[in-house]
């Protein structure tokens, strides 16, 4: 199992980018399974199904399942936010995981920058950043810059600089 991020500020495309790039990594074969950080309240349930009243009632971990998927929710009750590590181990095996999110971790990411969000570039305080999608040529830019449109040239580098997941959980001091 390799991995790759997709780190960038709020509003600069990285879900939109994920979404035309799955198929096509898909297309190459790969199987890809996505992890996804959320920076705030999120519920995958709604008011009123049988999961939820589970959940509210106190349950720790509420699985739902039928023939055609199955979601686990599980409640952290007060206690820390995993660590990506151990996110990353809940999942199958799959050829490839695209982490959106999670900016300040270690393992190699592509930045999405859009130049309306109005932020500063990533890549050059961050050494994980391996190349930049922008919507604006970056000149100096300290790793190379792919039109975010390209999103072909993205799954390139999507595909090239990933690595396995044993490497980057060396770099982050956890293997």
């Amino acid at each position: 199992m390799r991995i790759i991020g997709l780190a960038g500020y709020s509003g600069s495309g990285k879900t939109t980018l994920l979404s035309k790039a799955i198929p096509r990594l898909i297309a190459r074969g790969l199987t890809v399974s996505t992890l996804k950080h959320a920076h705030h309240e999120f519920d995958v349930d709604q008011p009123g199904k049988d999961s939820h009243t589970h959940r509210m009632a106190g349950a720790t971990e509420v699985l739902v399942a039928s023939r055609r998927r199955f979601a686990l929710v599980h409640e952290l009750r007060g206690e820390a936010e995993p660590p990506l590590a151990a996110l990353l181990a809940k999942l199958a095996a799959v050829d490839l995981v695209l982490i959106e999110g999670y900016k300040g971790a270690p393992h190699p990411k592509l930045e999405v920058h859009r130049a309306a969000v109005g932020m500063p570039l990533l890549a050059p305080n961050d050494p994980a950043i391996v190349a930049i999608a922008s919507d604006i040529a970056l000149p100096g830019a300290p790793v190379p810059v792919l039109d975010l449109n390209d999103v072909e040239g993205i799954v390139e580098i999507l595909i090239s600089r990933a690595v396995p997941l044993d490497a980057a959980l060396a770099r982050a001091g956890v293997a």
